[in-house]
C-alpha cells in the first residue's frame, strides 16, 4: 500500500502520480481492451502535472485558469481510464487502482478549489478601492 503522507508540493505530487500511473500500466495484462485504454490512461495521468507547470508559467489570468481547468479535466479522465482498465484481478493491482483513482479525485478537488479561489479574488478586486494583486 502507498505511503499515506501527502505531498503538498503540487508539482511534485502530480509528477509522482504520473510515474505511478506509468508503472501501474506497465504491469497490466496485455489484452484488446488495455491496448486501447492504457495509452489513454498514460496520457491523461501525465497531463495534470505538465499543465500545472504551464499554469505556473502562464502569461495571464485567462491562461492560468485555462491550464488549471485542463488539469482538472485530465484528472477526471485519469479516474475514468483507471476505472476501465482491466487488471489481473490481484489484490495488489486492485489496491493500486483504488489508490490512483483516489489521488485523481483529490486532484479534481484541488484544481476546483484553485479555480474557485481565483474567481473569488477576481470578484474581490473588481470592487472599487481594491487593487489587483501582482502575484498569481
Amino acid at each position: 500500500m502507498e505511503n499515506q503522507n501527502k505531498i503538498y508540493d503540487l508539482e511534485e505530487r502530480t509528477a509522482l502520480f504520473a510515474e505511478k500511473v506509468r508503472n501501474f500500466c506497465l504491469k497490466l495484462p496485455k489484452n484488446a481492451a488495455n491496448v486501447e485504454y492504457v495509452p489513454q490512461l498514460i496520457r491523461a495521468g501525465s497531463s495534470p502535472g505538465a499543465n500545472y507547470i504551464e499554469a505556473n508559467e502562464s502569461i495571464g489570468e485567462k491562461d492560468f485558469k485555462m491550464k488549471i481547468k485542463t488539469c482538472r479535466r485530465e484528472s477526471k479522465e485519469s479516474a475514468y481510464w483507471l476505472r476501465l482498465v482491466i487488471t489481473d484481478g490481484s489484490i495488489e493491482q486492485e489496491n493500486k487502482r483504488a489508490y490512483l483513482r483516489q489521488e485523481a479525485k483529490e486532484f479534481i478537488l484541488i484544481f476546483t478549489a484553485i479555480l474557485k479561489k481565483r474567481e473569488m479574488l477576481e470578484k474581490k478586486y473588481k470592487e472599487p478601492n481594491n487593487k489587483e494583486p501582482n502575484n498569481k
